[in-house]
């Protein structure tokens, strides 16, 4: 832990090793921002609500106890500063100021039902308005002030109750003032999510303070084109990231929910967005209620995927084939995601991964196969890594990705953060059979450097107990052919190594079993799962880590590791992972621990 020498006894850590010093945090607005907040202050005054607004979102008691006790969490950066004031603390950088001014932390401290809890939302949100509430200030984005409108209206309550008349007066002000700011700005915003949460936040902010329902037509047109913009026919957005889907879906469908309930219709485009959206977000859940973690999205909040598609109403089911590109596989307690499209392309993969082709396993309420996730909130280096292929369960040849960094953009540029050479995905196929579900993939991501393509084939069983993989690398035309007798030669007899992982859970104990030639799986819920594999391949058990928002550092975990070489045009490797024949088909599982930030 490192003392700040200014922090007056804040002390700050980053969540991974070998940062700087944390520094005061720059702009977060241009110019032409500060001359819209500094604009905005003098219009009509706002005396309160249309009517009084019920809370949307409660987040986690953890969490809340957390901020409580001064402990700000945000952005890959826990500072700890008891006693002290948010606005007191140096940012460490502009994600962590942005995190702090979005005011999405009101959800937290709103789970813990005390009365300290109350009075410290209030101590801080009253002080962000003495020192912001004009329109000075980091903070001003139309997206954190979006963000920032939703949850002061929602939690109005709270943020409300005992409070005089000034400072009553004053919290209105300052939601009128961002209210107008937004309503200049939004265009800046980049589009899709973040311009969707600016324009959320306009929605609600106009429809429910007095004085300000002017202002909600043109969002509302607005939002429906961004619609039809950024959601496409299937329901799904560009980035391919089950986490931000979710967000944009909540947002639609707080939109539409405060449209209705003013006796406005929303735009045809804004309702069939959600009804688009939900199916797919029903195929991205796992069994245990949560988010596949796939291109820099994690679970999830705890039961927050499960509010959203309750609130919204729309109980039409997963859609056959893949939904946003991600196939979906279930049976019994099982529930299986994979991978089963190309990367994003351009600006939308600069968070993506090379992940074609992986897949997680959930049984019941417990994690089982998992992807590593992303390193964003750990640091650049824990963010490269989490987006290359070894940290996804699914093969890779010797450490290469299947998509590589380093996209070119204008002039000739190479973006480092953008995928490049991405792979195709050159079949496809998902069909029911006698024992169960068949799914069959194949991507190119290697044909280029070695000349083969992976062809994945799963098939779960109807029970849910067992599913078969076989992970076949191949050199399918002529000119693969070439290409595989050139890395052969490079190898110089070694052979093209390749690597097909299972990265586990950090809740899952693994051991190797029967003489080295198994793994033997134990869930919390009690399950026993089993690997096997054909004897292709070498078995390893390895160590591995689980890259999870909210936590300040990666969690240690382990990895089942086949190793093998190419030396030929073909290799084909089976595998099978298995409940144990003494686990029983119905496990009583409802005690779930608390997630506590480490």
């Amino acid at each position: 832990m490192v003392r700040d020498g200014n922090s007056n006894g804040i002390q700050t850590r980053h969540m991974s090793q070998g940062n700087a010093a944390p520094s005061e945090p720059r702009g977060l607005n241009g110019l032409g921002a500060r001359l819209a907040s500094l604009l905005s202050p003098g219009a009509v005054q706002v005396p309160g609500f249309v009517g009084q607004p019920e809370p949307k979102t409660i987040g986690s008691h953890a969490r809340g106890r957390q901020l409580l006790a001064g402990n700000f969490q945000f952005a890959g950066h826990l500072v700890e500063a008891p006693d002290r004031l948010p606005w007191d603390i140096a940012a460490p950088d502009d994600a962590f100021a942005g995190a702090l001014h979005g005011f999405a932390w009101l959800d937290d401290i709103a789970a813990v039902p005390k009365p300290a809890a109350r009075e410290c939302a209030q101590s801080w949100t009253y002080e962000w308005i003495r020192r912001y509430g004009g329109g000075r200030g980091p903070g001003w984005a139309p997206n954190l002030a979006g963000r920032r409108l939703l949850r002061w209206i929602n939690h109005s309550a709270m943020l409300l109750q005992g409070r005089d008349p000034k400072e009553r007066a004053a919290y209105f002000r300052s939601l009128a003032t961002q209210t107008r700011f937004v309503a200049r700005r939004w265009k800046r915003t980049q589009p899709g999510l973040p311009r969707i949460e600016a324009l959320t936040g306009l929605i609600c902010a106009g429809l429910a303070l007095t004085g300000m329902s002017r202002l909600v037509a043109p969002a509302r047109l607005a939002l429906a084109r961004e619609c039809q913009a950024r959601i496409d026919p299937g329901g799904g957005i560009a980035t391919r990231n089950p986490e931000d889907l979710l967000e944009v879906f909540t947002l639609l469908a707080w939109a539409a929910a405060a449209l209705g309930e003013a006796g406005r219709s929303p735009d045809r485009a804004h309702l069939d967005a959600i009804l688009r959206i939900a199916p797919v977000l029903r195929a991205l859940r796992h069994a245990d209620g949560g988010l596949a973690r796939f291109h820099g999205g994690g679970r999830g909040l705890e039961g927050r995927l499960d509010q959203a598609l309750a609130a919204a109403g729309v109980r039409t089911p997963p859609p056959p084939g893949l939904s946003m590109g991600f196939a979906r596989l279930s049976a019994g307690r099982t529930s299986v995601i994979v991978d089963a499209a190309s990367p994003p392309k351009g600006a939308a993969s600069a968070n993506a991964h090379a992940s074609t082709l992986a897949f997680e396993l959930t049984s019941g309420r417990r994690p089982l196969i998992v992807n590593c996730g992303s390193g964003a909130v750990f640091g650049g280096e824990w963010h490269r890594a989490g987006r290359a292929t070894p940290s996804h369960s699914t093969l890779c040849l010797a450490g290469l990705s299947s998509s590589r960094l380093g996209a070119e953009g204008l002039w000739g540029r190479r973006r480092r953060d953008q995928l490049a050479d991405i792979p195709r995905v050159i079949r496809y196929q998902q069909a029911p059979t006698e024992d169960g579900t068949l799914f069959v993939a194949a991507h190119d991501g290697y044909a280029v450097t070695h000349g083969l393509t992976h062809v994945r084939q799963l098939d779960l069983g109807l029970d849910g107990r067992q599913i078969t993989g076989e992970d076949t690398l191949g050199a399918m035309t002529a000119g693969d052919r070439r290409r595989l007798d050139g890395a052969l030669r490079r190898a110089q007899g070694g052979g093209v190594r390749f690597d097909i992982r299972f990265h586990l859970h950090p809740d899952v104990d693994a051991t190797l079993d029967l003489g080295g030639t198994a793994v033997s799986m134990a869930l919390k819920s009690g399950e026993i799962w089993i690997f096997r594999h054909d004897g292709t391949a070498k078995l390893d058990l390895e160590p591995s880590v689980y890259l999870e928002k909210g936590r300040l550092k990666p969690q240690v975990s382990r990895q089942i590791v086949l190793s093998g070489t190419v030396a030929d045009y073909a290799v084909q490797i089976g595998w099978t992972l298995a409940k144990a024949q003494d686990t029983p088909q119905a496990v009583r599982d409802v005690a779930r621990e608390e997630i506590f930030e480490d």
